[in-house]
């Protein structure tokens, strides 16, 4: 098994208080240390981070989406076959959906289905109209207008900081 990008044996701190990295291999010239300042290590180790919201998996080669091969080396879905009069009558074509609760549970990790005392929850009806969600919002006292939206942060460049 391979060592971990990096491990705190192969971080020292010299007396000047830059951050000397031993490499895992040397490099061609040699090289087998690199010597930075605490700031342009903490560059460097951000850059490690993943942007949010994006996959971790990445597919290189000819498995990459673009890929001339992939094709051929991916296997495709198989073919449905067309209902004859002896066949079943259930429709496999149609994909599953999950339901609210469900994807609520999955998303947010909130089972709505779930009572406080243990007990299972039934959902008799799901609210989807502005008017009736207005109406109920203003009988129980709440505002029916959402709360106002926060702009975004400032985007701050890690080279600004050097």
């Amino acid at each position: 098994m391979s060592d971990p990008i990096l491990s705190n044996e192969r971080l020292a701190i010299n007396r000047q208080g830059n951050v000397i990295l031993k490499l895992k291999t040397p490099w061609r010239n040699g090289t087998t240390h690199l010597v930075l300042t605490p700031m342009e290590f903490m560059q460097r180790l951000a850059a490690l981070v993943p942007r949010p919201r994006l996959h971790l998996i990445r597919f290189h080669g000819v498995l990459a989406p673009n890929a001339k091969l992939r094709s051929q080396v991916v296997p495709t879905p198989a073919q449905q076959t067309t209902k004859g009069e002896g066949d079943c009558q259930h429709e496999h074509s149609k994909p599953v959906r999950m339901t609210w609760a469900r994807l609520l549970k999955r998303v947010f990790d909130m089972d709505i289905e779930q009572c406080a005392c243990g007990g299972k929850l039934k959902l008799i009806a799901i609210i989807e109209e502005p008017a009736v969600i207005e109406k109920i919002l203003t009988h129980l006292g709440l505002s029916p207008q959402s709360p106002p939206r926060t702009p975004a942060r400032k985007r701050v460049d890690l080279l600004e900081w050097a």
